[in-house]
């Protein structure tokens, strides 16, 4: 396998890892009044940055965002996304 593979595979773990995280700290803060919650676009950007994965399971994992229907319709799509360019990084590496 190639070395560049291997470290894509790598880093596509760690930021669905984040992300997940990053959905159940802003769920945790969002029942504490007055708590310093993260944004939707940093949610948002995690999401295109390859944490699409992480963000749909912290979605469902912790009932959270699973009413805003840009959140409902547009990780999905960024899933497709980030796997579409996954797969064009995993052909030019090949």
């Amino acid at each position: 396998m190639n070395i560049y593979i291997l470290y894509f595979i790598v880093f596509f773990g760690v930021t669905n890892v984040i992300a997940f995280l990053m959905m159940w700290i802003d769920k945790g803060k969002a029942n504490k009044k007055g708590a310093q919650r993260i944004s939707e676009g940093m949610l948002f950007f995690m999401a295109t940055m390859f944490g699409s994965v992480g963000v749909y399971g912290g979605m469902f994992a912790f009932r959270h965002k699973t009413r805003k229907w840009y959140f409902v319709v547009g990780i999905p799509f960024l899933i497709v996304q980030n796997i579409a360019l996954l797969f064009v990084v995993y052909l030019f590496l090949k």
